[in-house]
């Protein structure tokens, strides 16, 4: 018999232990339309990467100029991710991510125009266009700084989602799977857009990949609703995921509120040193393997499918980790940190990447790097609704994911100006990202040693006193 729908508080408690086909699998249903959604989101800002030797020749850019337009995605996204968090504590995930990826998929299938723009455009010679580096420059960079406005939405929502459709011990294990969108689409990228490309030029690459979150959106707007309101969710999943005795309240936690709060903080500054780590890894590493061992387009795909093959093994092994531990009886807290020091350690041998003598050292090097960041990843995000008010969740993300994108623009720009300056010289950016996650871990620990959840104000109660999860 299926729980009525409008109701908000569970007093039985459903264990991991029920049966699946007694407690069902519809919340597994909802969390593959977020990988497909990460993953459509991932193929889409990826395809710039891959094309990035090609589109250098084409428009004679430098690797300033190649900064410069990574960096207006950066911008945005980092703009977007403030506003997406607020909006999709407000609005809800099932409008705001079908709206968010209905706008991206567009950015993404514009890139292609840029190539019909011709001197005899009148904005072609203006001082703006100029100053920016060029009619391509520029052109390119509106493209990502839209497409990077509108992505921003795709993480807040999704770590919403998961809380509103897990509970607590497999919310780690949910994220990792989701999360590995970011590996499954830079596979698919080298193995798609270089045969696109070949065939038919790179402007149909940017169109054929910009138009699968088209089809995304369907398949959303038909299959998601809250679990509440879910005509196929079977009483017992419903009790499962509320099995931490979750009650849903109409009050709001104030977005100001959040900014003197230590699990925020926590959050963001992991985010702001690891995040630049990962978008060098899926923007620049092309161009590394270009530089230092010969790969040009028709020869990149297996290195980056090996690459992001062992980051999606992170992803879902990092969230799984955690989660078994937690099974085990261990406290949230230590779990969580435990799985994360793992990987932090794993990430320290790539610092010898750009000496190896080899292409496959090099990408193995830097393979086990990316997997140990994406299950760092995923138990970073499922911090957040460790230890954060379910309403308050997207915003907190957002503020995260802002903290995050202000430091790939930074990296970016540094990147940029170092390899123009040095040679192509990679060994002080590896350097960085070897130790990035170590600190990390570290800030997180000093800020919240315990992992005490956030005191949430609710009108006309009292502050509920910080417990340990």
């Amino acid at each position: 018999m299926r729980q009525p729908q409008g109701t908000h508080k569970f007093l039985s408690v459903v264990s991991d232990a029920t049966p699946a086909a007694a407690r069902g699998n519809l919340r597994w249903v909802i969390c593959a339309l977020l990988l497909l959604a990460t993953t459509v989101n991932y193929i889409d800002r990826q395809v710039i990467a891959v094309l990035a030797t090609t589109l250098k020749g084409t428009f004679s850019w430098s690797e300033t100029d190649y900064a410069n337009i990574v960096f207006s995605f950066s911008a945005a996204y980092a703009l977007g991710f403030m506003g997406a968090g607020y909006v999709l504590d407000r609005i809800g995930e099932r409008v705001g991510l079908g709206l968010a990826v209905g706008l991206w998929s567009l950015a993404a299938m514009s890139h292609g125009l840029i190539g019909r723009l011709t001197v005899d455009n009148p904005l072609y010679h203006s001082r703006l266009v100029l100053a920016m580096g060029g009619m391509s420059v520029a052109a390119f960079s509106l493209a990502r700084f839209v497409l990077g406005l509108a992505e921003s939405a795709n993480f807040p929502a999704s770590i919403r989602t998961v809380a509103e459709w897990f509970p607590r011990s497999q919310r780690a294990l949910a994220t990792g799977v989701f999360n590995a969108g970011s590996n499954v689409g830079p596979i698919v990228t080298p193995l798609v857009v270089p045969w696109i490309t070949l065939r038919w030029g790179w402007p149909a690459a940017f169109y054929a990949t910009g138009s699968l979150g088209l089809l995304w959106i369907t398949a959303w707007i038909i299959l998601y609703r809250r679990p509440e309101q879910h005509r196929g969710i079977t009483a017992g999943e419903l009790a499962l995921i509320r099995a931490d005795g979750w009650e849903e309240t109409q009050s709001k936690v104030p977005w100001r509120s959040l900014l003197d709060k230590r699990q925020v903080w926590s959050f963001a500054i992991a985010k702001l040193l690891t995040d630049p780590i990962w978008w060098f890894y899926l923007f620049w590493v092309p161009s590394f393997l270009k530089k230092s061992h010969g790969v040009d387009l028709s020869q990149l795909g297996p290195p980056l499918i090996a690459i992001y093959l062992m980051a999606d093994i992170g992803s879902v092994g990092g969230g799984w980790f955690s989660s078994r531990l937690i099974r085990a009886g261990w406290s949230v807290n230590a779990a969580r940190k435990t799985a994360m020091l793992v990987c932090a350690l794993c990430v320290l041998p790539v610092f010898w990447a750009s000496g190896a003598a080899s292409l496959w050292l090099a990408t193995g090097l830097i393979a086990l790097a990316a997997a140990a960041h994406q299950g760092f990843s995923a138990n970073l995000f499922t911090l957040v609704s460790d230890t954060v008010p379910r309403r308050a969740i997207s915003s907190v993300v957002g503020i995260g994911g802002m903290a995050g994108a202000i430091g790939g623009m930074i990296f970016q720009k540094i990147t940029g100006w170092h390899l123009d300056r040095s040679g192509s010289n990679y060994l002080m950016l590896f350097g960085i990202a070897s130790i990035a996650y170590l600190v990390a871990l570290g800030v997180i620990h000093l800020l919240n040693p315990r992992l005490k959840a956030m005191e949430e104000k609710v009108q006309g109660e009292k502050e509920r006193e910080e417990r340990p999860v």
